[in-house]
């Protein structure tokens, strides 16, 4: 599993995939920053930490989805696939070594992109926001791993790297846009219980890293965004439900994988 891992890293590196997330997110923390006010003082640091938060769920989705769409229809198409299984590894040793390569690139490269943000902020407002800045860092890297254990079942799935990719733009339209309209539209027009919003929450990662930032800051938050930090979902449980999204999906590729015509 190791090996499968090192070796699906360094393709990464040497398809600069690594280079193009650190830049992406490079700019998204640095434009949010910026944004914020040309002078980022400790009072406008909440504002920023909500920006990211109501963006990101928008970026971090995009990114982890593109990562990883192609995992394992495209190594079959390349035949490279074929390769691996003519070693002694297991199947679950397949998939989950090309999803920790890929979640290893994709991780380092947010991270990256969001130092350089967060270098900028703290010579605004000081080392003291440095802690809640890396924390929604971490909150964005954690719900991107969810996002690519959704976009490696659909690789697995996928008979074609179209289909594939089809696939996972479906789920961004899905995640991102559809989700939390029906799920609101629903508690609205039926008066439905407040259960049925925690519930929305922990079936979409998007929403999951939404409400860890957004309660984490004193800023208000509007729209659906204020309607989904009403929840009672504690850390533990947030944290939690995005380990969850990482390891279902995951279960699924190698099940998957297992009914698979090489």
């Amino acid at each position: 599993m190791a090996r499968v891992a090192v070796r699906e890293y360094r393709l990464a590196v040497r398809r600069r995939w690594v280079v193009g997330i650190a830049v992406l997110f490079a700019l998204f923390s640095v434009a949010l920053v910026f944004l914020g006010g040309s002078k980022v003082g400790p009072t406008r640091v909440p504002a920023v930490l909500a920006s990211v938060a109501q963006l990101g769920v928008y970026v971090v989705p995009l990114a982890a989805l593109a990562v990883g769409f192609d995992t394992i229809v495209g190594a079959d198409e390349s035949g490279s696939l074929e390769m691996l299984l003519a070693l002694p590894l297991s199947n679950t040793a397949v998939v989950v070594g090309k999803y920790l390569g890929r979640a290893t690139a994709l991780s380092g490269g947010m991270l990256t992109g969001f130092a350089v943000g967060g270098a900028i902020l703290v010579r605004f407002a000081g080392v003291g926001v440095l802690g809640a800045y890396a924390g929604v860092a971490l909150a964005a890297v954690a719900a991107a791993l969810a996002f690519l254990g959704v976009s490696v079942l659909a690789s697995t799935l996928a008979a074609e790297k179209t289909r594939a990719l089809g696939a996972v733009l479906a789920a961004w339209v899905w995640f991102v846009l559809v989700h939390d309209l029906v799920a609101l539209g629903l508690v609205a027009s039926f008066d439905l219980p407040q259960s049925v919003v925690t519930a929305a929450v922990l079936t979409n990662p998007g929403d999951l890293f939404r409400v860890f930032v957004l309660r984490g800051v004193s800023t208000t938050a509007g729209g659906i965004a204020g309607v989904l930090t009403e929840t009672g979902l504690t850390t533990p449980v947030l944290v939690a439900a995005l380990a969850a999204w990482v390891v279902l999906p995951i279960t699924g590729a190698v099940l998957a994988f297992r009914r698979r015509s090489i």
